[in-house]
């Protein structure tokens, strides 16, 4: 039976044939009784063309219908009657309402009312009077309206499946948009953070090893203190890089304490001392009432001093010295970097950061961006470099 079943499912237009034949010989037999009528041969006729409309009814709804139509009105013209053949117009009906165009859904409609007032009104019954005759008309006027709403509703039931499927494949594609989205947030997020990480560790270790080797003959002691501050710059720089891996990494969780977590202002001080060990005069300062942060602030607010010092560091000139203020206000979070050296190139201020890749002040941008602040950097009228922002602050 299962069989039969995907056999029907795979040739719909075999399944149609065949019914056409059985409703062909069907009628056919019913002609048995009728010989030597004149009728007879333009019966077989039509009746071939209602076969037709059967066997053909997928393959074109449209013309399928204009030919029962065609057929219909040959009969009223002519006289013939194919009683059981004339079922084929029921499925006509049916079929231009389920899969034919609105304008054959709409014809067929209006032939469904007009085929059974039509048929009454060439062969009316005898027998019965006027209200008999709209009763009887009613009756056959049923079966066409009956297989028109069946195909409407057919039709409205694809529709909406149809809709839902679009739907669902829509929101499907809406959904790998957003996780695209997502993870290009993560690699710029990663990206920023490794900028951050390898462009002030490595050039705190670069400046401190230049050092160390210029006083390494003369000031033995200066040169191993330089050495510690690599050593310990170097530790602080691959536990940070641990961390971003540790955030890549898809494998078993692991312990809470193996990760470093993320710089916070706390930490300033600890970073504004190492700058300062590097051989970079810093002013740090701190105005406002102190209050907590949230987390995602207080990284922006860090990595953006971070960034910044390491700039002078490396464009400010051997005598360069910076400030760093830190403000806070009723609503937001202010910070203030300036360095008197002479200034970023214009590489830098365009947006090309510390490494010369472009991903300085563009990272701080989009850091600042993430929190819904502002940010604006350039050279100082009497040289040197300027970079304030403006990080609104939210209720923790």
């Amino acid at each position: 039976m299962q069989r039969l079943y995907d056999f029907i499912r795979r040739h719909p237009s075999w399944v149609d044939a065949c019914w056409a034949v059985l409703l062909v010989v069907v009628t056919l037999l019913t002609f048995a009784g009728q010989h030597g009528q004149r009728s007879i041969p333009l019966s077989v006729l039509v009746l071939l063309g209602l076969g037709c409309v059967v066997a053909l009814r997928r393959r074109s709804p449209e013309r399928v219908l204009l030919l029962a139509i065609v057929l219909g009105v040959a009969q009223l013209a002519l006289g013939v009657q194919v009683f059981v053949g004339d079922f084929a117009l029921l499925v006509a009906v049916y079929t231009a309402a389920s899969q034919g165009a609105r304008w054959s859904s709409r014809l067929a409609l209006v032939g469904a009312f007009l085929a059974a007032p039509l048929a009454e009104l060439r062969w009316p019954t005898r027998t019965a009077g006027t209200s008999e005759a709209i009763f009887f008309t009613g009756i056959l006027m049923v079966p066409f309206v009956l297989a028109w709403v069946m195909g409407d509703s057919l039709r409205t039931r694809r529709a909406y499946f149809a809709h839902l499927e679009e739907r669902a494949a829509r929101l499907e594609r809406e959904r790998e948009a957003q996780a695209k989205v997502a993870v290009a947030a993560e690699r710029a997020r990663i990206a920023r953070e490794l900028h951050d990480v390898v462009a002030h560790n490595v050039s705190v270790m670069v400046v401190q090893a230049d050092g160390a080797a210029y006083v390494l003959d003369g000031s033995p002691d200066q040169a191993r203190t330089a050495l510690e501050t690599i050593s310990a710059t170097g530790r602080q720089a691959l536990a940070e890089m641990r961390r971003l891996l540790g955030v890549l990494r898809t494998g078993e969780p692991r312990e809470a304490g193996e990760y470093v977590p993320q710089p916070d202002v706390d930490q300033m001080n600890e970073l504004i001392e190492q700058v300062r060990g590097a051989g970079l005069p810093v002013d740090f300062r701190i105005e406002g009432a102190v209050r907590q942060l949230p987390r995602g602030v207080e990284l922006t607010a860090y990595r953006i001093v971070q960034e910044a010092l390491t700039n002078t560091r490396k464009h400010g000139g051997p005598d360069a010295g910076a400030s760093v203020r830190l403000v806070y206000f009723d609503d937001g979070l202010g910070l203030l970097i300036e360095d008197d050296g002479r200034g970023a190139p214009t590489a830098l201020t365009t947006d090309r950061g510390a490494d010369g890749a472009g991903h300085g002040l563009i990272g701080m941008r989009e850091r600042v961006g993430m929190v819904g602040g502002t940010l604006d950097a350039g050279p100082r009228p009497g040289g040197g470099f300027r970079i304030s922002a403006l990080l609104p602050l939210k209720t923790t």
